[in-house]
């Protein structure tokens, strides 16, 4: 009898051992949505009180560090970002000019959209940057979520402060919050839908509200999506950013 007692004591205190933490989650987390390379499809629809723009690109990734995103929409066809580790470059092909983008440029909206181009700065993890704390657990949408709440570790990011809700079975975010340093909320995050291709699943219709402004926020959605694809070699570099 007390074999017995003992072993569903050490069943019952196993778990609380095993229990995650928030750098677990987070882990977890940025392994389905960092893949070794990818090319995807999608598309950005603006909404304001001018009603809905809908810009349509198509982005190639390599890991966590490089992308490069083409606009195929009429008006933008040909535009591209390119991000090569820490820097950002812009290319307008009517102009045949590439920009690199710094400091105050940054923080520019993406085609008007509320999406900056410091939001799609920083190849590295969120742990680098980030020191995380596990709030608990919470529903949301009803679904199961981890809360973390993460503390720049230094100034070089565009969020002093975030929170974020990692759903609970499938490690994919599901919402986040983006804060100034004086704590005003700046930008929320909601995803909408998630996407599962060759074992990964991460979120592929967002939506991103900017808190400072009077926005109707924008749709991020994917439509399509490859991963572990062969890519050109030199397609993150600046030479072939003008092709």
């Amino acid at each position: 009898m007390k074999q017995i007692i003992l072993v569903l004591a050490m069943m019952l205190t196993v778990p609380a051992a095993w229990a995650m933490t928030a750098q677990d989650i987070i882990e977890r987390m940025e392994e389905n949505q960092t893949h070794s390379t990818s090319i995807m499809e999608g598309r950005m629809v603006i909404s304001d009180r001018f009603g809905d723009r809908e810009s349509t690109y198509i982005a190639h990734t390599e890991g966590a560090g490089r992308f490069l995103v083409e606009f195929t929409s009429r008006y933008e066809e040909g535009q591209r970002i390119l991000r090569r580790d820490d820097s950002l470059y812009l290319y307008y092909p009517d102009a045949r000019e590439t920009i690199r983008l710094q400091g105050a440029a940054l923080r520019d909206s993406l085609l008007g959209s509320d999406v900056s181009y410091e939001d799609m700065t920083g190849g590295r993890g969120i742990l680098d940057d980030y020191d995380a704390k596990l709030l608990g657990e919470e529903s949301v949408g009803g679904a199961q979520a981890y809360m973390i709440e993460l503390n720049a570790k230094t100034a070089a990011v565009a969020y002093p402060k975030q929170i974020i809700w990692v759903d609970a079975e499938e490690f994919v975010m599901i919402k986040g919050e983006q804060y100034a340093r004086s704590g005003r909320l700046l930008k929320v995050t909601e995803v909408l839908e998630t996407m599962d291709v060759d074992g990964f699943r991460f979120p592929s219709r967002i939506r991103v509200t900017d808190q400072t402004r009077r926005s109707q926020g924008t749709l991020m959605v994917v439509e399509s999506a490859q991963i572990g694809v062969d890519l050109p070699a030199n397609i993150f570099s600046l030479e072939e950013l003008t092709w």
